[in-house]
C-alpha cells in the first residue's frame, strides 16, 4: 500500500486582487498555520502580502 505524501501543494494568492499568485509546498502536521509571504506581484509592480488559499 502506497504511503499518503507528506506535503501538500497551496496557492499564495495576492491580496493587492490582482489574480497573481504562487504555488508552494505545505507539510500541514509540521506547519498547521495558514502561510503568509510578502513576495513580489508582478501586476501590482511591488511586493505586496501573499496569503494561502486551497488549490481548487
Amino acid at each position: 500500500m502506497a504511503q499518503k505524501p507528506n506535503t501538500i501543494q497551496v496557492k499564495l494568492v495576492s491580496t493587492a486582487d490582482t489574480g497573481y499568485f504562487y504555488v508552494a509546498k505545505k507539510n500541514p502536521r509540521r506547519t498547521t498555520e495558514k502561510l503568509q509571504f510578502r513576495k513580489y506581484d508582478p501586476k501590482a509592480r511591488k511586493h505586496v502580502l501573499f496569503k494561502e488559499s486551497k488549490m481548487r
